[in-house]
């Protein structure tokens, strides 16, 4: 059942945000998506069955098991259950921020991540342009912490469903109109905000580190407005994966074992 949800969801968000990039881009891609989505869509495809074939359903698992065993936070404060469900949403999406700032700063964990930086164009399927190590460490540390807050099961599962159609959502080659995107910004990540994280200039890449609420960029101070060239034209990817020759899908499982490049 938890699979079917989110499987579900994350076809729904894909389907519709691939039209929404065909319809109205908002910039020219490099790279025809013929060449880009195999290796995208094939890193994405493979990471989902290593994670069925291992860990996938932990958190989801760990979730139950905390609720009938009355463990972590808020089983222990006997909290209502709707006060419980929305501050492991928020919480969590806290987590995730605070996990993204670490794989920029902690060398050993951008060489994971650099994978999904590496891409030359940005569009929605680059939300799935993650080494499988990543989503596997990901993972354990989200059963982790539902085990420590005593997360509800229906709170995890609609924090994966919110997580991954944000992903989606804020990776699109799409742009709100501008009045409306100004206002979304004070709640979620949209995908001017997020584009920049992508920029090529290590200082606009090490900024808006936040996947669905906007909130923690503003409050730790990591947040970027507008990057130094507009969003039609600023360069993404990595200073130092250039050559698309490079980027092959063995090159990206490859690319963590391999020495750092500079950014």
């Amino acid at each position: 059942m938890e699979m079917l949800v989110r499987f579900g969801a994350f076809a729904i968000v894909l389907a519709l945000m691939a039209s929404w990039e065909l319809w109205r881009p908002t910039r020219r891609l490099s790279m025809t998506r013929r060449r880009r989505w195999p290796i995208n869509l094939g890193l994405a495809a493979f990471n989902v069955l290593l994670m069925r074939l291992s860990i996938g359903a932990a958190a989801w698992l760990a979730a139950n098991w905390v609720a009938e065993q009355q463990i972590g936070l808020f089983n222990n404060l006997h909290l209502p259950y709707g006060l419980a469900i929305a501050l492991s949403l928020l919480l969590l999406d806290l987590a995730i921020y605070v996990q993204h700032v670490a794989a920029h700063r902690w060398r050993w964990f951008w060489r994971l991540h650099q994978v999904h930086h590496s891409d030359l164009d940005f569009d929605t399927s680059t939300a799935l342009r993650f080494h499988p190590l990543e989503i596997l460490l990901s993972m354990l540390y989200k059963t982790a912490l539902v085990v420590a807050l005593g997360a509800p099961p229906v709170a995890v599962i609609a924090f994966e469903v919110i997580l991954n159609g944000c992903a989606l959502f804020n990776h699109g080659n799409v742009s709100l109109p501008p009045g409306l995107e100004r206002y979304c910004r004070y709640l979620l990540v949209t995908p001017d905000m997020h584009r920049i994280h992508h920029s090529a200039r290590p200082a606009e890449t090490d900024s808006n580190y936040g996947f669905s609420l906007s909130w923690w960029d503003r409050l730790f101070r990591t947040y970027c407005r507008q990057p130094q060239q507009v969003q039609t034209e600023m360069r993404i990817g990595l200073n130092g994966f250039r050559d698309v020759g490079e980027l092959s899908f063995m090159d990206l499982l490859a690319m963590p074992f391999r020495p750092l490049r500079k950014r």
